[in-house]
């Protein structure tokens, strides 16, 4: 099939720059809006987990703001804010892989909805449970995380029937963009909500957002193209015919024999532990480093620790983008992009963290660096399974879910004993090159 719909690859009603229109075209499908409204839920799910780490600051005795008198403030030590902030991963161990087996049975549609629509009520909800008692908000942080886990791992099972192989790694690179985009956007605006209205306000807002994403949802999303009331008879036969040699079909059985003695499926879990591995240890200690390293203020230290985040967003997008270009082209085989990318990702991504030093330009170029390249494995090993086994990809999601969230319970522990033995040396040559820079401005 030499042409398609103007849903698809080719030449597009006569317009001379086939490419440029197809393109144009495409972005204007019903299978990038579906892109585009599960970029809003991640934004909408990143948020969430992530508005009482910063919240919390402003929850407890010792720092609540004296300008903000009806604001409740908690007595809560160091052990059980630690306890509070990580029950919401309590139940992230238990969650993932049966979620990801009922999204490939049922569809994504209900499973991601519900997670969505949960978690966004009851982060609506988190100011009433912190005052009724510590009990009540952490047995209601371990719901809302179950809640995020059906959004995080059921969504890849729609793309099984709405990716088209030459658009899977940009379709899906568009939608894991929203996390990074909540996550820029949670650090950048958390703490002057907090400041300027109280915290409360915080999970107000964002919860309200998540809710606002269901009604985007519900009417909106689909499992199969064929059923989409609003899709045009073209791009449905566009990805018909794209998907025709895919087995799509979800069954109750799984091969489990099969995928135990499989050598690229332990490729692709050693990779995401890898990955998540440096992921969650610069989301735990990039705040932490830049205020205490780089010596930055409150206000500062958010927006400097934002930075990453935007600019992996924009990167995540673009990888995804020229991963497809390099598979449309035939530039390079599937495999060889996602092993390119994986590696490009994971390598480079890993060594610039090590550098950096105690100079803002210098840091913050590293730390952007470090995002941009580790945005590559969107469009390398986190789409891999579905190239892979995409019948299986809802509990093959869930599965590579329950490694990255042992590294995210690994990592920044280790991060954290490595810097409680380098800290002091550290924070005693970062006050000499403070002191040699005032002596040098007089």
């Amino acid at each position: 099939m030499s042409t398609f719909s103007s849903s698809g690859p080719g030449r597009v009603g006569g317009c001379p720059d086939g490419t440029f229109c197809a393109l144009l075209a495409g972005l204007c499908s019903v299978r990038h809006g579906l892109a585009l409204i599960l970029q809003l839920c991640n934004f909408s799910i990143y948020t969430q987990q992530m508005n009482l780490s910063i919240a919390i600051t402003a929850m407890v005795n010792s720092t609540v703001a004296p300008s903000q008198p009806n604001v409740p403030a908690y007595d809560w030590s160091p052990e059980i804010q630690g306890i509070i902030l990580s029950s919401l991963n309590y139940g992230s161990f238990v969650a993932p892989i049966p979620t990801g087996y009922m999204a490939g049975i049922f569809g994504a549609k209900s499973v991601v909805g519900t997670g969505l629509l949960a978690s966004s009520v009851l982060t609506l909800f988190i100011p009433l449970a912190a005052d009724a008692g510590v009990a009540l908000l952490i047995v209601l942080r371990v719901i809302q995380g179950i809640a995020q886990v059906m959004v995080s791992t059921g969504q890849y099972s729609i793309w099984v029937k709405w990716a088209p192989p030459l658009e899977r790694s940009q379709l899906t690179s568009m939608a894991g963009s929203g996390s990074m985009l909540g996550t820029f956007i949670v650090l950048l605006t958390g703490g002057l909500i907090c400041q300027n209205i109280g915290w409360p306000y915080v999970f107000y807002i964002f919860g309200g957002i998540g809710c606002a994403c269901c009604l985007l949802w519900f009417p909106l999303v689909y499992n199969d193209p064929g059923n989409h009331p609003f899709i045009s008879a073209g791009e449905k036969r566009y990805i018909a015919c794209s998907l025709a040699q895919q087995d799509c079909s979800p069954g109750w059985t799984l091969p489990l024999k099969a995928m135990i003695l499989s050598l690229p499926l332990w490729a692709i879990v050693v990779s995401y532990f890898c990955e998540y591995w440096l992921f969650y240890t610069i989301m735990s200690y990039t705040p932490t480093y830049i205020s205490s390293v780089l010596q930055t203020n409150l206000r500062d230290s958010g927006i400097l620790s934002a930075l990453p985040f935007v600019v992996g967003c924009v990167c995540i997008i673009l990888s995804g983008l020229l991963a497809d270009f390099l598979l449309s082209r035939r530039v390079l085989r599937l495999v060889t992009i996602r092993k390119l990318f994986t590696a490009i990702g994971n390598g480079p991504a890993g060594g610039r963290r090590g550098w950096g030093g105690s100079f803002h330009g210098t840091t913050m170029v590293f730390l952007a660096l470090s995002s941009a390249f580790s945005s590559l494995c969107e469009a390398g090993v986190l789409v891999n399974f579905l190239d892979i086994a995409p019948r299986y990809a809802g509990f093959l999601k869930g599965l590579m879910q329950i490694f990255a969230h042992i590294a995210g319970a690994i990592s920044p522990t280790v991060a954290g004993v490595l810097i409680n033995q380098v800290r002091p040396n550290v924070l005693m040559n970062v006050h000499k090159r403070n002191s040699q820079r005032l002596c040098h401005s007089h």
